[in-house]
């Protein structure tokens, strides 16, 4: 489980330090920071894949995405005596993901390549591309050359074997490779593989498309789908997996919880596979691309709770959308019940939601706020967060 979450100069997040449950909900605002926090988990993710570089690309490069405030406030700044301005920059360009749990901690740290001085004929056209700069894994809570286990600077890599030596790996890492893809020998690095392999499968779900073109609302080929896919085109795959090597009694009692009387089944017409529901008081089921988009949206994220493979790490950004509000209680619970098995947090500005959710066990809200242009935890200083310490470059 994820004890901290790190973030440093991604957008408003100019040094955000977050505590994390077992259940999270994230609150505060519109304009507060929590998309931004969403879309850093995201990004963090997209380290284990591969995909850090490209994702920050499709955001506008590193400089759309870097804090756009001074590097510090003065004091006067703080107060309103002086007006928010920039100064000469004392540190390196910088953006700064992290986390630590039980076991282990990452962090990665990106900043700008170093200026092309060739001939323009022979410069790079990948110059705006961000570069990693650090890389660490460390056991533990908290980063101390102690407990340094894998280490990345620019391209080179060292591991530390049994008798606690450090060993260089031979192949160096490319500027724009995270090292957890490029590199995943179980005898030098086995911390590595299971890191790597925990923020695999990490699972986003963020507004199901349910419009009348959506695949969702269409019959789609059906094969066992113990994980729903992010856009939740293979639902009836889904729920039916779920039905036959998942919990089906749960499945079962969530459709009625918040329809009572109502249960789902799967048609199979020559491998395609299709949701029909049945409601009372109606004398035929009802087929997906007669639902309403509360109701397909409620399915979908069943769908997604009830998975039988839980990943480590759930989260969902805004799972009230389209949802009447009669439907957050029941929401609530399938989340709650899903905590049990994977670590959530939960993206949202839905105050039934977020006041049936506070009432779970082990629930604990993150309330975001502005301050000048900086997102901050709600009564939080730094006192209260957790102890966390970037690597230097």
């Amino acid at each position: 489980m994820l004890t901290t979450l790190a973030i440093a100069h991604y957008r408003s997040l100019r040094d955000f330090i977050a505590p994390l449950g077992r259940l999270n909900l994230v609150t505060g605002p519109n304009g507060s920071g929590k998309s931004n926090v969403y879309r850093a988990l995201r990004l963090l993710a997209e380290t284990a894949r591969g995909g850090v570089i490209p994702s920050l690309a499709r955001e506008g490069g590193l400089p759309s995405t870097l804090w756009a405030g001074p590097e510090r406030f003065s004091r006067g700044m703080l107060t309103g005596e002086d007006p928010v301005q920039g100064t000469r920059r004392s540190e390196p360009v910088s953006l700064r993901l992290g986390f630590a749990g039980d076991e282990f901690g990452y962090a990665i740290d990106l900043g700008l390549p170093a200026p092309d001085l060739r001939p323009a004929d022979k410069r790079t056209k990948f110059s705006l591309d961000p570069i990693i700069k650090r890389e660490c894994i460390w056991n533990g809570p908290l980063l101390r050359p102690s407990a340094l286990l894998v280490d990345r600077q620019g391209a080179s890599m060292r591991t530390r074997d049994d008798s606690g030596e450090w060993q260089t790996i031979a192949q160096p890492v490319a500027s724009f490779d995270s090292m957890m893809t490029e590199f995943s020998d179980p005898r030098t690095a086995p911390e590595m593989i299971a890191v790597r392999e925990t923020i695999r499968s990490w699972r986003f779900y963020d507004h199901f498309r349910t419009d009348s073109d959506s695949p969702v609302r269409q019959p789609q080929i059906g094969t066992h789908t113990p994980v729903l896919s992010n856009d939740g085109a293979d639902l009836a795959a889904a729920l039916q997996t779920i039905r036959e090597i998942g919990d089906p009694a749960a499945l079962d009692a969530a459709i009625d919880d918040a329809f009572p009387g109502s249960r789902i089944e799967i048609t199979n017409l020559d491998g395609r596979f299709e949701v029909v529901m049945y409601q009372h008081g109606l004398l035929r089921p009802l087929k997906a691309a007669e639902l309403s988009d509360g109701t397909l949206r409620y399915l979908l994220l069943v769908a997604a709770l009830l998975t039988p493979r839980p990943p480590a790490l759930l989260v969902l950004n805004e799972p009230e959308t389209s949802l009447h509000p009669d439907l957050l209680a029941a929401l609530a619970r399938l989340i709650a019940a899903a905590s049990a098995h994977s670590q959530v947090l939960v993206v949202s500005h839905a105050a039934r939601l977020i006041a049936a959710l506070e009432r779970e066990r082990d629930s604990q809200s993150i309330v975001l706020e502005k301050e000048l242009g900086a997102t901050r935890i709600v009564g939080v200083d730094e006192l209260d967060m957790p102890a966390w310490k970037w690597p230097s470059r």
